[in-house]
C-alpha cells in the first residue's frame, strides 16, 4: 500500500484543463515498454485513452462536499485524473475535499500512478480543494471481497475494468462463489464490486464491452446489478475499433453510469461512433424502455435513435418468444476440424450435403454451389450417424457476419424436396429452427425466415446485441408476432423470397408499423443522398451521414419519398436538425449545430449547390432567421435521380456548373506553387500554404545532411501524385500504398543503409505521438527496409507545444537548427527499431 498526500513538485505547472495530457504521457510510456504480447493481455490491461476518460469524468457528477473516489484496476490514474480535473472545472465551488482509493495489480505502473495521484494534489491545492490518496497494489477482486460489508462507503466507482473471463478454479472465482457473486467474467466482478461499495445515491460509471446486455451468460450478473442500481446514463460507441484502438480492441463499447437507487429516473443515451466523433445522437429513454425488469431475461435495450426507439416498443412489446411457437432452435452439429476425416467433395459416394453459410442464398438453401472451395459433403457411415439430422423443413440462421455487414440477422428456408436424401449434416456455423427435431409448417417456416431477414428484426437485435455472433440463446430470447400472423406473413411472401424493401414492408404491415418508414427505406435514403454527393466530387471528409441527412432536409425528401418530389424549402440549422429527428429518427446533441453549418453547409455553399438567405440576401450572419436553399439546378437535378434521364442530367449539370463544383479544391490548384529541389537535382511543385513550406526545408535541407544519397519516394500533397517510378521502387520494397490511406508525409529510402525514413510534417496537425507510431508500424509492416521515424518542426517553439506527445524511439528535427537532431531514447541513434 502506498499512501499520497500533497506535494510541491509540480505545483504552480500544471492546471485542470491539462493535467490529463500529462498523464497520458504514462500510458504511452508504458505501452512502448510493454506490449500487449508482455504481461497486458493476460491481465487484461487496457488503459483509457483521454476522450474517453472525459465522457466517463462527466457521467460521475453532480457532486458536492467531500467526495470519496474508488478507482479499481487504476493503471496509471487516468480515470482519477478525469473525475479531479471534470470536479475542478465543472464543481470548483461546490466541491471542498477529494478522497482518492485505487487498486492496481500490476506494479509496473505503481511509480506512473504515484506520479499521477502527486499532479492531482499539486492540481487541487492550487484550487483550494484538499486532496488525498491511497493506492493498494493488490488485486482488487480478492481485497473486495474481504471488504465487501466494510462501513467504508464510496461516493463515485469509476472503473475501466480487465476484460477476460476467471478460471474457474481461482481463487478470485472461489470467493466470488462464496459471497454469491457472479463469478464467470472479470469485467462483471469488478463493475458489482465497486457497485457494493458504494454509499446509497453514490456513482457507478464504467467502460466495458456490450457483452453484458444480452445471454445467459451474463444474466445473472444482470440481475445483481440491477436489483441494487438504477442506470442513469449510456454512452454506446457502435464502432467495433475506435476506443481502444492503440490496443487493437475489437469490441462494442458501453459507458455505463447507474445510481446507487431503486428509484427509477430517464436514462441518458448517446451514441457516437467512437470517442472523437463530434455527431454525438442523443435521446432520453424511460427506465422501462431500457430494461423491462418484467423480463425474466433482463435485456439492456439501447436504441441509438429515436426509430431505434420505435421498433424498440413495438418488437419488444410482443408477446410471443420461439417457446411459445412450439418451434425449438438448435446449432449445427457438424464441427469442420473435428470431422475433418468425414468431410467430402459433393456427390461422392455414401456422402449427403452438408450444408454451411455460403448455402443460405437469397432466403433459401441452394446446394451445391458453384466453385464452393470448402467441403460440401459428409460420409454417411456410423462415425457420422450422430452428426446428422433428417433432411427437414428448417430454417436456417447465419450464426456469424462479418463487423462491417450491415445485417447480423440472415435467415433461409430449407425446402427438404430440393435435396433428395434422407439425411443431411449442418455445419456449426448455422443454428436451424426446428419442431422437436423435425421440419416445420411451409407457412410458419417462410414467415420466420422472412420475419428474421426484415430490417425491422435486425435492428431490434442490435439493440441488446453488440457482437457479430448470432447465438441460439439469442434466438430464444428474441420476440415473435404470433403463429396466425407469422404463417399469413409467409403465406405473402411465397416461395421465391423478395427484395429486403419488399420483406421490410410485408413485416411492417403484419406489425401495424408505417411501412415507408422502416430502417430499410431510411437506410436507402440516406445512402441515395451520399451517392449524389459523391457524383458531384463533395469532399470526401463531408460524405458522410450528417452531410447526407442535411441534403434530404434540404430537399424535404422523407423516407418514404421518391426524389421527385424534391423541393427547396429554406431552412435554419436548427430546422434541419429537427428534420433530421422527425423523420430520420436522429438527434444530435445541440453543440452539433456549429459542425453541422462549418463543416457541411457551408461546404454546399461553396460549391454553388445551396444558397444563403435567397429571401433576403443582406441579412445579418447573427439574424436567427438566417437560412439556406437548394440552388434551383441543383434542385432540378435532383429531381431527375431516379429517372432514366438522371446521368444525362448530371453530366449536364456538370458541365454547366464548371468552377462550381471543384470550388473547395479548384481554390487550391489555383495557388501559386512550390518549387522544390530533391537531393537528386530534379524538381518538383507543391501548392504553397499550409504544411509545404516545411516539406520543402525537409527535401532540400533535411534530406542533405541526414539522408545523404536518399531517395525520396513519397512527397503527400495535394497537387502531386506517386509517379510510376516511385511506386515501383516501394513495391521493391513490398510497399503498396493506399492513396486514402494515412501515409506520412514524406517517405525517403537511403539505399546503404536500407533504411526507410517515415516524416511527418508539423504545422497544424500533432507530431509522430504512440498512436501515430502504432499505425505507421502496421501501413509498412510489409516494408524490407528498415523503419525510421522522424517528426519535423519549423521551430523550437512549435516542438514545445507537441514536447509531451512525441513518441519514444523517434527522431526530431528543427528546421531553424537545421545541423541538428533530437532523439527521444531507444537503442541506438537514428536507426530502425
Amino acid at each position: 500500500m502506498y499512501a499520497a498526500g500533497k506535494t510541491n513538485a509540480l505545483r504552480g505547472r500544471l492546471k485542470a484543463a491539462n493535467l490529463l495530457q500529462y498523464v497520458d504521457n504514462f500510458r504511452v510510456e508504458h505501452s512502448r515498454r510493454h506490449d500487449l504480447r508482455d504481461g497486458r493481455r493476460e491481465l487484461g490491461q487496457f488503459f483509457t485513452p483521454i476522450p474517453v476518460a472525459q465522457q466517463m469524468a462527466r457521467f460521475a457528477g453532480p457532486l458536492e462536499g467531500k467526495v470519496s473516489l474508488l478507482d479499481p484496476g487504476a493503471g496509471a490514474g487516468m480515470l482519477s485524473a478525469a473525475v479531479v480535473a471534470q470536479i475542478l472545472q465543472a464543481y470548483p465551488r461546490t466541491v471542498n475535499e477529494i478522497e482518492v482509493v485505487a487498486y492496481e495489480v500490476d506494479p509496473r505502473v505503481g511509480a506512473y500512478m504515484r506520479s499521477t495521484l502527486n499532479m492531482c494534489a499539486s492540481v487541487c491545492e492550487s484550487h483550494g480543494v484538499a486532496f488525498n490518496s491511497t493506492i493498494h497494489f493488490t488485486d482488487f477482486v480478492l481485497a473486495a471481497c474481504d471488504y465487501a460489508h466494510s462501513r467504508y462507503k464510496y461516493d463515485v466507482a469509476i472503473l475501466n475494468p480487465p476484460y477476460r473471463k476467471i478460471a474457474s478454479a481461482s481463487a478470485q472465482s472461489r470467493l466470488l462463489k462464496k459471497h454469491g457473486l457472479p463469478h464467470n467474467n472479470l469485467y462483471a466482478a469488478f463493475m458489482m464490486l465497486a457497485a457494493i461499495l458504494l454509499k446509497s445515491g453514490g456513482k457507478l460509471v464504467s467502460i466495458s464491452p456490450r457483452s453484458f446486455c444480452n445471454g445467459p451468460y451474463f444474466l445473472r450478473f444482470r440481475r445483481a446489478l440491477l436489483a441494487q442500481m438504477a442506470i442513469s446514463d449510456i454512452h454506446l460507441y457502435h464502432s467495433r475499433k475506435e476506443a481502444f484502438g492503440a490496443d487493437a480492441v475489437l469490441q462494442e463499447n458501453i459507458i455505463l453510469g447507474a445510481v446507487k437507487s431503486r428509484k427509477l429516473a430517464p436514462v441518458n443515451v448517446q451514441s457516437s461512433k467512437g470517442p472523437a466523433d463530434e455527431d454525438v445522437v442523443v435521446q432520453s429513454l424511460e427506465a422501462d424502455e431500457l430494461v423491462d425488469l418484467r423480463d425474466r431475461n433482463l435485456l439492456i435495450r439501447v436504441p441509438i435513435d429515436g426509430h431505434g426507439r420505435k421498433i424498440s416498443r413495438i418488437i419488444g412489446g410482443l408477446e410471443h418468444v420461439l417457446h411459445d411457437l412450439d418451434v425449438e432452435v438448435s446449432t449445427g452439429r457438424v464441427v469442420a476440424f473435428r470431422a475433418r476425416k468425414l468431410l467430402r467433395a459433393p456427390h461422392a459416394v455414401d456422402s449427403v450435403p452438408l450444408l454451411l453459410p455460403a448455402n443460405s442464398v437469397n432466403g433459401k438453401i441452394a446446394w451445391p454451389l458453384e466453385r464452393q472451395r470448402k467441403p460440401a459433403a459428409i460420409a454417411s457411415n456410423g462415425q457420422s450417424a450422430t452428426l446428422l439430422v433428417p433432411n427437414a423443413r428448417y430454417v436456417l440462421v447465419k450464426r456469424f457476419s462479418s463487423k462491417e455487414q450491415r445485417r447480423r440477422l440472415s435467415a433461409a428456408v430449407l425446402e427438404p424436396r430440393t435435396l433428395k436424401f434422407d439425411k443431411i449434416g449442418i455445419e456449426n456455423h448455422l443454428n436451424y429452427m426446428h419442431r422437436r427435431g423435425a421440419g416445420l409448417p411451409v407457412d410458419l417456416a417462410q414467415g420466420l425466415a422472412a420475419y428474421l431477414n426484415s430490417s425491422i428484426a435486425d435492428q431490434y437485435f442490435r439493440l441488446f446485441s453488440g457482437h457479430t455472433q448470432v447465438n441460439a440463446s439469442d434466438l430464444r430470447i428474441m420476440k415473435y408476432p404470433c403463429q396466425d400472423t407469422l404463417e399469413a406473413l409467409g403465406r405473402r411472401v411465397g416461395e421465391v423470397f423478395p427484395d429486403l424493401a419488399q420483406i421490410d414492408r410485408l413485416v411492417a404491415k403484419a406489425l401495424g408499423m408505417d411501412p415507408e418508414v422502416t430502417p430499410s427505406s431510411r437506410a436507402a435514403k440516406i445512402d441515395q443522398a451520399l451517392s449524389i454527393l459523391s457524383a458531384l466530387d463533395g469532399p470526401r471528409q463531408q460524405q458522410n451521414q450528417r452531410s447526407a441527412l442535411t441534403l434530404l432536409a434540404l430537399a424535404g425528401i422523407k423516407p418514404g419519398d421518391g426524389w421527385s418530389r424534391a423541393s427547396a424549402p429554406l431552412r435554419g440549422i436548427t430546422e434541419m436538425m429537427e428534420f433530421f429527428a422527425t423523420h430520420y429518427g436522429v438527434t444530435y446533441k445541440p453543440n452539433t449545430r456549429e459542425t453541422l453549418r462549418r463543416q457541411t453547409v457551408h461546404q454546399l455553399w461553396q460549391m454553388g449547390l445551396v444558397v444563403p438567405n435567397p429571401d433576403e440576401p443582406t441579412r445579418p450572419v447573427n439574424s436567427p432567421k438566417y437560412c439556406y436553399q437548394l440552388a434551383p439546378d441543383f434542385l432540378e437535378l435532383l429531381q431527375s435521380f431516379e429517372d432514366d434521364s438522371w446521368s444525362d442530367s448530371l453530366s449536364l449539370f456538370r458541365l454547366r456548373a464548371g468552377d462550381r463544383l471543384t470550388a473547395l479544391e479548384g481554390r487550391k490548384r489555383r495557388m501559386r506553387m512550390l518549387p522544390v529541389t530533391l537531393p537528386d537535382g530534379s524538381e518538383v511543385r507543391l501548392t504553397e500554404g499550409g504544411q509545404n513550406r516545411l516539406i520543402k526545408q525537409i527535401a532540400e535541407e533535411f534530406c542533405p545532411r541526414f539522408a545523404r544519397d536518399g531517395e525520396i519516394l513519397y512527397i503527400g500533397d495535394a497537387g502531386t501524385k506517386l509517379g510510376e517510378l516511385q511506386i515501383r521502387r516501394l513495391s521493391a520494397l513490398g510497399i503498396t500504398l493506399d492513396p486514402h490511406g494515412k501515409a506520412p508525409d514524406l517517405i525517403v529510402h537511403v539505399k546503404e543503409s536500407n533504411w526507410l525514413l517515415l516524416i511527418e510534417a508539423v504545422t497544424s496537425h500533432g507530431p509522430i505521438d504512440q498512436k501515430r507510431h502504432n499505425e505507421l508500424q502496421q501501413l509498412f509492416s510489409s516494408s524490407s527496409a528498415g523503419l525510421v521515424f522522424v517528426t519535423a518542426f519549423a521551430t523550437r517553439q512549435d516542438m514545445s507545444k507537441h514536447l509531451k506527445e512525441i513518441s519514444w524511439e523517434t527522431e526530431v528535427w528543427i528546421a531553424e537548427s537545421p545541423d541538428h537532431l533530437i532523439h527521444f531514447d531507444g537503442k541506438r541513434f537514428l536507426g530502425p527499431y
